[in-house]
């Protein structure tokens, strides 16, 4: 039985219709950039997590990127993030001139931990940058009172987890803003690149409206540089049609996630770990495991789709060499690197193709014994 990590025809079968209808009125507006479309997806994202605000951009890296401009930050500043996440929480950090401090991870949800982000503040640092990694939100109540006590900005990087939430808040309303990412691989995926910044700030808000259109205000004077990071009409649409079913495919994932929970009991399989104050939207069902490496051959050999997020920590990549990282810097970013497999969990996956996959993983352990 063939079981591919994701399967994005099975999803837009389902929805191919009203994704048409959308398309062709943006089409026939002619209206591409921003417009109406944009608009009204920002509306309802920004009711949907419960934000003031909601401003479409190009991407999730702009997202974040676009943050940390309307915040200040820049040259000789510093933004302490985590080591196990995606390049572009790091990226963007670079890109507006300043340095990422890395810090390592709760080794049983992957997020950043908190007790390891007061030990790294200077009088340089300008930011946190928390990440709610696989779909699970981060310790935002302790890292928002670090942040207070030392009066820090603190940016969501919430890329992988709209409609995930906190004790009943959602990702996206715990920092000065949050960021987030519809790659077509997301749960909330475009047809290409999209993202958004929610905030409850209007003074963020019309900032980041200003930086996603070059720094204009109004057409033609530029009060500040910006860039083009505008979210494209025809994503809006498609996004706004996506919305409306994004929280029973959220559900879908997660009973998915307690099929295989179920299946993985007392194996060598670890599975994740969800904290008892949040609800995971499961972007990824990522377990750690013996020789992690081997067991993905294996299941390669069986038609059966896995990944690895991430295989090597951001500390230790080629690219920022100058930091001054080494190996055992951060043990546990280090390890998980070595552990971790992400397996399918997209809502469209039967019962029967999750037990298929749960019990080749079962299989190739029973066969070490």
């Amino acid at each position: 039985m063939q079981v591919p990590l994701l399967d994005l025809k099975l999803q837009y079968a389902t929805i191919k219709d009203e994704v048409s209808k959308a398309i062709d009125q943006v089409c026939e507006s002619q209206i591409f950039a921003l417009g109406p479309a944009v608009a009204e997806f920002e509306k309802n994202v920004a009711a949907y997590c419960s934000s003031k605000f909601a401003i479409g951009v190009s991407s999730g890296t702009d997202a974040l990127l676009t943050g940390l401009m309307a915040l200040g930050a820049g040259p000789g500043d510093e933004v302490i993030t985590t080591a196990f996440t995606f390049f572009a929480t790091a990226g963007a950090i670079v890109r507006v001139g300043a340095r990422p401090v890395f810090v390592d991870v709760d080794p049983d949800t992957f997020n950043i931990d908190p007790a390891a982000i007061e030990e790294k503040i200077t009088e340089k640092t300008k930011a946190i940058i928390p990440v709610h990694l696989f779909g699970q939100m981060a310790d935002m109540n302790a890292i928002n009172e670090i942040a207070r006590r030392h009066n820090l900005a603190v940016i969501e990087d919430a890329a992988q987890a709209i409609g995930a939430s906190r004790s009943g808040t959602k990702a996206g309303n715990f920092g000065d803003c949050g960021c987030f990412s519809f790659y077509p691989t997301k749960n909330l995926g475009a047809f290409g690149d999209g993202g958004m910044v929610t905030t409850n700030s209007e003074d963020i808000a019309d900032k980041i409206k200003i930086l996603r259109n070059h720094g204009q205000d109004p057409v033609y004077f530029y009060k500040v540089i910006g860039g083009n990071f505008r979210l494209d009409g025809i994503q809006g649409a498609v996004l706004g049609v996506k919305l409306k079913y994004l929280d029973s495919w959220n559900d879908k994932r997660r009973q998915n996630a307690a099929l295989y929970n179920r299946l993985f009991a007392d194996s060598p399989v670890k599975t994740p770990k969800i904290d008892t104050d949040n609800v995971s939207i499961y972007h990824q069902y990522t377990v750690t495991v013996p020789e992690r490496d081997k067991l993905q051959r294996f299941l390669a050999e069986n038609q059966i789709g896995s990944a690895v997020f991430y295989p090597k920590p951001l500390h230790l990549q080629d690219c920022f060499t100058q930091l001054g990282y080494k190996p055992g810097d951060l043990p546990v970013a280090e390890r998980l690197c070595n552990e971790v497999l992400s397996l399918p969990v997209y809502p469209e996956l039967s019962p029967e193709k999750i037990e298929h996959v749960a019990g080749k993983v079962l299989e190739y352990y029973s066969a070490q014994d």
